[in-house]
């Protein structure tokens, strides 16, 4: 699970980065500005090869600027975009799962179980987090995948799976 928040963190910096080149970089351009307005109040003229790599570097600069603010701007809403579909993702699936133990009958122990199969736990750590005896949890655990209609618990497992890949809002069509 840790993995899956590796990309988003990685964007994260990077945009930190980017910002922080972009403040650089605009600090650069004002200086180089700042030098060839100077220069230009007690000459008057650009001419000499000193004033004319100022004024391209400073030209460069600016350019550079906007460009990496156009580059900040679109990254964000990259991630914007990416947060709203995990977050739409992530809504879906929880609808889904309380349609089915709707459908289902589930009671709330059962549906508590299910949840925490759901999680991966395995039957001794769902007894040991809900406080109660293994052999509870597998009778709960039996309910539940005669009430789903499956096997067991891969198969319990993957029809959560495959209803989220599917795109699917529609209980019946299992």
């Amino acid at each position: 699970m840790k993995l899956g928040l590796w990309p988003a963190k990685t964007k994260e910096r990077r945009a930190t980065i980017l910002a922080g080149l972009i403040l650089v970089q605009a600090l650069c351009a004002l200086f180089f500005i700042a030098d060839v307005i100077e220069d230009l109040r007690l000459d008057g003229r650009i001419d000499g090869p000193h004033m004319v790599l100022e004024f391209v570097a400073a030209v460069a600069l600016v350019g550079g600027v906007i460009f990496l603010m156009i580059e900040l701007r679109g990254l964000l809403a990259r991630m914007s975009d990416m947060q709203t579909g995990l977050d739409i993702a992530h809504g879906h699936l929880a609808d889904i799962i309380e349609g089915f133990f709707d459908e289902w009958g589930l009671t709330d122990a059962e549906r508590d179980v299910a949840i925490m199969i759901l999680k991966g736990l395995d039957n001794d750590a769902i007894a040991r987090v809900r406080n109660t005896a293994a052999g509870t949890v597998r009778a709960q655990a039996t309910r539940i995948y005669a009430k789903s209609r499956t096997d067991g618990r891969a198969q319990f497992i993957s029809l959560f799976v495959e209803e989220l890949l599917a795109g699917n809002t529609q209980l019946g069509d299992i």
